[in-house]
């Protein structure tokens, strides 16, 4: 007979609701080794049952070097808001972003496969799934090194940033990486400089470039000219270090870098955002 006592004693140390303990504890006669197995196979079920459900919800974690000189940041997703602010699904994404700083994984996948404890960080997100219902997923993963690493979360936890900044010199840059953050995390630059931009990328607008000075009627031996002006007003917009500076548009990035300390740049950034 199941009892009252032995459903509160699994849901201590599930978390899982009263009645879907007591079915568990049901189906299993019991045992709770295999009560605990029930409920994860359901968190599994429920898990593909909504794969084909949209996770735009969610929350960015970081986490930091003593040394300020390395950093990891990740995006775990889900589908409400209300879900992204649940006090377990944080501490989720607090775990997630301290195993992979201590584990160092390659990428998402790697991630995944990490244990906690007698469980890979897959089957822990699982095991919430089947607890809450929603579809969870890190949606990114970044890990930086650098002569200093400064992260700079937007307000509300769903836009995260790293700036690696280089010409440092000893100096607690701190103040001035985050400065930088939050100007990739307002203006989405596409690079630190033109030399980064993808090629890809440089083709395309050279293209539009071109079509749009054909439209307007221009002559054809001024096209590729012209169209060598719009890229390099495409890079002061959209590349980062020549970009106007959010907090004093009379200076660039670069030159707002250089006046905190001489020498003072950007050796790259990542920008994460949910939705």
């Amino acid at each position: 007979m199941i009892t009252a006592q032995d459903v509160n004693k699994l849901r201590t140390m599930t978390g899982a609701g009263m009645m879907d303990c007591k079915k568990a504890l049901t189906e299993a006669n019991g045992d709770f080794e295999k009560a605990v197995e029930i409920l994860r196979k359901k968190g599994q079920k429920v898990s593909a049952s909504r794969s084909d459900k949209d996770a735009k919800e969610g929350s960015v974690f970081v986490k930091t070097s003593d040394d300020k000189k390395e950093a990891v940041l990740i995006a775990l997703n889900c589908e409400t808001d209300f879900v992204a602010k649940n006090e377990e699904f944080q501490s989720l994404g607090k775990m997630i972003a301290e195993t992979a700083f201590a584990k160092k994984p390659a990428d998402t996948e790697a991630l995944m496969n990490e244990k906690v404890g007698n469980l890979t960080i897959r089957e822990k997100i699982t095991e919430l799934v089947g607890k809450i219902g929603e579809k969870l997923e890190i949606s990114s993963f970044v890990h930086m090194k650098g002569e200093a690493v400064v992260p700079y979360i937007h307000a509300g936890s769903k836009l995260g940033v790293l700036v690696s900044l280089k010409g440092v010199n000893g100096k607690d840059v701190t103040d001035a990486g985050k400065d930088v953050g939050m100007q990739i995390a307002a203006m989405n630059p596409v690079a630190v400089d033109e030399t980064n931009v993808d090629k890809t990328v440089i083709e395309k607008e050279l293209e539009i470039a071109k079509a749009q000075i054909l439209a307007e009627g221009k002559p054809a031996n001024m096209v590729d000219k012209i169209a060598a002006g719009k890229l390099q007003k495409f890079f002061k917009d959209n590349t980062l270090v020549h970009q106007a500076f959010v907090k004093d548009s009379s200076k660039t990035v670069a030159q707002y870098l250089d006046s905190i300390s001489k020498g003072l740049a950007v050796a790259e950034f990542k920008r994460v955002a949910i939705g």
